[in-house]
């Protein structure tokens, strides 16, 4: 017994679900990019200095900043003294050498400065540097 399949009706590509899939990676790389520029929004007041040099920052480089209230980020994320020192124990263990950046608000306590250093000198990183603001 023969049996007819088809309905006579061409097949159509539908536009709707593409369109859905255009406006969804759309989406997903403006997050995506957005994401890389949380740590430049913090709010610090940097101090300035005469003999401060511009260096851009580089994809290996890990930025530690202090705000005015002695918070701690890490790349631009909170993190508590002990997340902070877990990190820079990962990071000890995967290469000494590698560059932290310190970025401390000119109104943090001075504590939360001398602390991370200490964090740094305790897990062997000698690679730190403070970044100031240049004159204008």
């Amino acid at each position: 017994m023969r049996i007819d399949l088809s309905d006579g009706d061409p097949m159509e590509v539908q536009m709707a679900p593409l369109i859905d899939c255009v406006f969804l990676l759309l989406i997903f790389f403006l997050v995506a990019t957005t994401l890389k520029k949380i740590d430049r929004e913090l709010p610090l007041e940097l101090p300035e200095s005469a003999a401060a040099v511009a260096a851009p920052r580089t994809a290996d480089q890990l930025v530690i900043s202090l705000d005015a209230g002695g918070r701690v980020y890490l790349d631009g994320s909170p993190a508590t003294t002990g997340m902070l020192h877990d990190r820079l124990r990962e990071v000890a263990a995967e290469d000494p050498s590698r560059k932290i950046r310190i970025e401390g608000d000119r109104a943090a306590p001075f504590e939360g400065l001398v602390e991370v250093l200490d964090l740094c000198n305790f897990e062997g990183l000698s690679n730190v540097r403070i970044r100031a603001r240049d004159e204008e």
